[in-house]
């Protein structure tokens, strides 16, 4: 058994730090860029005036990084070739996510806004996978351009894990002799609709609550009569670009949804795995970046005329908390390369519950590390000079969403219990 990373995997780390010092860097660097970055990040990114929304600067910003990321032949890397990827493996996502998030806060790898040089591309895979050729067509290349935008809308302000309870409701209407679909509902969190061109809304269009079948994926243009964006809703981690959305009455035409319209659930979990394992692995490098940064202060702080790092006191919190990320590391390794080796069904099958023990206790961790990394600073650890409270805002929704750490705790004792999954009896399968 070989737990060695592969060489194309470390070596393309290297290039990748290369690219971070020459161009990311310079452009961080420049026309006081390190105001989204320093104890100032919060109120330059936000516009406190126009409902918490990211300021226009910084995502101009963000998008500069993403066009530089993208002519060096990064951004597109876990893509397939044929969209100009490099057929980057799970594993490799994985390592380089965990690289990245190590490094702390930078243009590089802003987890904030999901923004990296290495980029993640789920909706460019849902239309492959699920497209019509027409579909194909028109939003593959305007996703990876930028010009297209798709959000996506499932939670609603009474339904989130429970999302085959769903309220919104899609029904067959013909409009002036063309065939389609009238659409009332609304979402929460539906997240980056201030910038999107497209929403998937997700509807029951047959069926009864409860049923998995009957749920269909809209492709709802935003500028389709009935679209509305009632508010933003402001978090804890600012700025927001979550809001909450209704759709009265809203039209569309036959075809406008993405797959089977009556498995529409079975797009939202269709890359829940590759997402939850790449999110882990960000997650133990930012928790790694914490304890690193607070074994340097120890060492450094000297109250009553010695270093902090000789008292047990610091020792202990720290050395359990990198025996943790250590052993939560490994398992995303191993996790991520045994979805490499078999087919997207079997992930299911065999490895969804590996995902989630992945995904639970690298987000769990990642927030106790930020807060130790806080006790051990003291009043600097508490400010807005020292990054953990930004790393613990961001990630700590991350225990909420993708997938709640007690939905990821349910589905590994679903697993274990043989509810589903290999170990459910065949009887009970069928």
């Amino acid at each position: 058994m070989d737990f060695r990373i592969p060489k194309e995997i470390t070596d393309y780390l290297g290039v990748l730090d290369d690219f971070i010092e020459k161009e990311i860097k310079p452009l961080q660097a420049q026309d006081d860029n390190e105001r989204f970055f320093d104890h100032r990040r919060e109120h330059a990114r936000t516009d406190w005036d126009n409902q918490g929304l990211p300021r226009h600067d910084w995502e101009e910003l963000l998008g500069e990084m993403r066009r530089r990321a993208d002519k060096a032949g990064h951004l597109r890397y876990a893509l397939p070739a044929e969209y100009g990827g490099k057929d980057g493996t799970n594993l490799g996502m994985a390592v380089i996510r965990e690289h990245l998030a190590a490094k702390g806060l930078g243009l590089h790898n802003d987890l904030q806004n999901e923004s990296s040089i290495v980029g993640n591309f789920p909706t460019v895979l849902m239309f492959r996978d699920f497209g019509t050729e027409q579909q194909k067509k028109t939003f593959i290349p305007g996703s990876l351009d930028g010009s297209i935008r798709v959000a996506f809308g499932l939670t609603e302000p009474d339904h989130g894990s429970d999302a085959t309870w769903m309220e919104t409701q899609g029904r067959r209407e013909k409009r002036d002799g063309v065939d389609g679909w009238v659409i009332n509902g609304r979402k929460m969190w539906n997240t980056g609709l201030h910038v999107a061109t497209h929403d998937f809304v997700f509807a029951r269009t047959s069926g009864k609550d409860g049923d998995a079948l009957g749920i269909t994926c809209f492709i709802v243009p935003m500028d389709t009569p009935g679209v509305v964006v009632e508010e933003y809703l402001w978090t804890f981690n600012m700025p927001t670009d979550h809001p909450l959305v209704s759709f009265k009455n809203v039209w569309v035409p036959e075809g406008s949804y993405l797959g089977d319209p009556e498995r529409g659930l079975e797009l939202a979990q269709h890359f829940v795995h590759e997402n939850r394992i790449r999110q882990a692995a960000s997650s133990v490098g930012a928790a790694q970046f914490c304890i690193d940064e607070s074994v340097k202060y120890s060492k450094k702080r000297k109250p009553f005329g010695k270093p902090l790092s000789v008292n047990q006191a610091i020792q202990f919190p720290l050395v359990e908390a990198h025996t943790e990320a250590e052993m939560i590391r490994t398992l995303i390794h191993k996790t991520a390369w045994q979805m490499d080796q078999m087919p997207k069904p079997d992930v299911a099958k065999y490895l969804s519950d590996k995902v989630s023990m992945c995904n639970y206790r690298a987000n769990r961790l990642v927030c106790e590390a930020a807060d130790l990394a806080m006790q051990v600073h003291g009043g600097m650890g508490y400010s807005r000079h020292k990054p953990f409270e930004h790393i613990y805002r961001h990630h700590r929704r991350y225990r909420i969403t993708e997938g709640s750490e007690q939905i990821q705790m349910r589905k590994v004792g679903g697993h274990l219990f043989g509810m589903i999954g290999a170990r459910r009896p065949a009887k009970a399968a069928e």
